[in-house]
Parts: structure tokens; C-alpha cells; sequence
């Protein structure tokens, strides 16, 4: 295990909260690196996979373009953009709303929900290979994040 003052070649922080906010940008770029890696054979971001499944959240209800962006877990990635990529693929549909024509409903097509199942199975070994911490530890993680958050 690489201490992040190896990693990054620093040898002392101001104080712990200097350090932990470095962690955590460190950490977020550690895992979209590695997310990369396993999306590119499928021609997807991780922002990407990330619609999808808000997509497929929707069991079959569409959603329109801001409520994507609301659930994105990168809220300055351009959902637009990303949805036109996936449409381009066949992952997605575009439908204008017939009560607003400014408003457009996205759905997942049967061949966005097919990648999805080939990934599932390759993301919970990715996630499980990626994290080196035990059950407990991942629970406990997890619940001191929801509380540095508020």
C-alpha cells in the first residue's frame, strides 16, 4: 500500500483536513483512471455508464434531459452531450416530449440494458478488485463519506 505522500511526493501536509481533501481528489482520479481502463473495449466514459443506469433506474419511464443531469453523480459533465453520444451508439432514444416540444424524453434502448448486463457482472469484480478493504471497512467508509458530506 503507497501512502499518498509517496504517491504524490510530498512529504507533509499543512494539517489533516489539508491532507484528507488531497486524499479524496487523489482517490476520485485513482478510480476514474481504472474506470476508463474497463469501459474503453465497450466505447463508453464512466459518465456514460453512469446514464445508463439512471436510465435503467426508470424501468422503461424516460427521463427528460435536466433530470438526468440532477442525478448525475458528476454534476458538471454535460448530460446533453453524453446523451447524443449514446444515442449515436443505439444505447439511447431521444423522443420530444408531444406536450413540450422543448423538452426531450431519453429512454434506454434493449441494446443499452444488454451492455449493461455484459458490465454487470465485470463492475462488481472491478469494484471488489479496485477497493482494498474488507466488508466492514467498506460499510464504515461508507457511512463516515455520508457524514463528511452532512
Amino acid at each position: 500500500m503507497m501512502k499518498l505522500e509517496e504517491a504524490i511526493k510530498q512529504k507533509e501536509f499543512k494539517d489533516p483536513y489539508n491532507k484528507l481533501v488531497v486524499n479524496l481528489l487523489y482517490t476520485h482520479s485513482y478510480l476514474v483512471t481504472a474506470q476508463n481502463s474497463l469501459f474503453k473495449p465497450y466505447d463508453i466514459s464512466p459518465e456514460q455508464y453512469n446514464v445508463l443506469r439512471i436510465l435503467r433506474g426508470q424501468q422503461g419511464e424516460p427521463l427528460t434531459i435536466s433530470s438526468i443531469q440532477e442525478r448525475m453523480l458528476n454534476k458538471m459533465s454535460n448530460a446533453s452531450r453524453l446523451v447524443e453520444k449514446l444515442k449515436g451508439k443505439e444505447l439511447v432514444q431521444r423522443v420530444e416530449c408531444p406536450t413540450d416540444r422543448r423538452q426531450v424524453d431519453v429512454s434506454i434502448t434493449s441494446k443499452g440494458m444488454e451492455l449493461l448486463e455484459t458490465l454487470e457482472k465485470q463492475v462488481s469484480e472491478f469494484n471488489h478488485k479496485v477497493i482494498h478493504l474488507d466488508e466492514n471497512e467498506v460499510i464504515r467508509l461508507n457511512e463516515l463519506l455520508d457524514q463528511l458530506r452532512g
